[in-house]
């Protein structure tokens, strides 16, 4: 992904690309993705969601696409923040 701003581009690519291509890294992480279709007007869904990483002590720097949401997590705490996910949806199953 790619963002303009005002201060500079940021570039969300695999680590790979950016070192062949000279890029400095800044933030090593995995992506998560959502597996739930969810509205880009839904209130609440992800502050849900990233305040359970919060409580965690996990950062998380969210992408809402149209389909899913994509989280860009610590690569060292990726599969710690993926179980927090995967409990905090058995709690919510109908």
């Amino acid at each position: 992904m790619l963002f303009r701003e005002r201060e500079g581009m940021t570039l969300i690519v695999h680590e790979d690309h950016a070192k062949a291509a000279g890029l400095k890294t800044v933030f090593r992480c995995r992506m998560l993705t959502l597996n739930i279709h969810s509205s880009l007007d839904a209130i609440g869904f992800l502050a849900a969601i990233t305040a359970r990483l919060a409580a965690a002590g996990i950062g998380v720097n969210p992408v809402s696409a149209f389909y899913h949401n994509h989280l860009f997590v610590p690569a060292d705490r990726a599969e710690e923040a993926r179980e927090l996910l995967l409990d905090l949806a058995e709690e919510n199953r109908l």
